[in-house]
């Protein structure tokens, strides 16, 4: 059977890892194989983040499902309607094993909210950001998981225009240390040369303006596999 892989935007404080088991339960029963619960949370809580949306977003849930309206349903329900959702095509440069039984990853897991220019047709973006810009980001920060989604339609009411999200796993001190989070060890001149060539690349595709990125901590819970 197929699961479709979707993204929710929850944009309430109710979310939190003490209360996120009752959430994975929730859904389990309509009919999810794996939740991954993103919260920002305290051990993040120095990292960078920007902010488009008012309500901010305080945490991500995104599951595999069959049938993903249903889980968005549940998910409204148990969280009071504070989501934002989406169904996303996936793809992973970098996708390293992760435990999924619901322990905190050893990783910041930054979770960026990108929105095409109106002046980039959507092919030529995605080819931009797809083709163009994912080498440049692998070899130009520390992150050992990378995962794109590309945002196919909405799956809530008056959902805020997301046209992609990217999860990039990056070690714990890069949350307060930029060589760190950069992989430039300590050397000044090479932060600024990733720096740079990161920077001009995300220009092409407007991800240096209005998107949302929100540091997190992540937690995987494994529900029976999925295709």
């Amino acid at each position: 059977m197929t699961h479709s892989k979707v993204i929710a935007a929850v944009r309430s404080s109710e979310l939190s890892r003490d209360n996120a088991a009752a959430l994975v339960e929730v859904c389990s029963a309509a009919g999810s194989v794996r939740v991954q619960v993103n919260i920002s949370d305290e051990p993040v809580s120095s990292a960078m983040r920007i902010d488009q949306l008012d309500p901010p977003i305080v945490a991500v849930v995104t599951v595999w499902a069959a049938d993903p309206g249903a889980v968005v349903t549940a998910l409204e329900s148990h969280l009071d309607g504070a989501i934002a959702a989406w169904e996303v095509t996936e793809r992973t440069p970098l996708n390293p094993p992760i435990p999924a039984d619901g322990t905190r990853v050893d990783a910041l897991s930054n979770i960026a909210f990108l929105r095409r220019p109106v002046d980039l047709d959507r092919n030529e973006w995605l080819s931009r950001w797809l083709d163009d810009h994912t080498q440049v980001a692998i070899d130009t920060q520390s992150t050992f998981g990378y995962v794109q989604n590309v945002v196919e339609r909405p799956l809530t009411d008056d959902t805020p225009v997301v046209d992609g999200i990217v999860e990039e796993l990056f070690p714990m001190a890069a949350v307060s240390d930029i060589h760190a989070f950069y992989g430039s060890a300590g050397d000044q001149a090479e932060l600024e040369r990733r720096m740079t060539l990161m920077l001009n690349s995300i220009a092409r595709f407007g991800a240096d303006r209005d998107l949302d990125v929100v540091p997190t901590s992540r937690y995987d819970f494994d529900l029976g596999g999925r295709s």
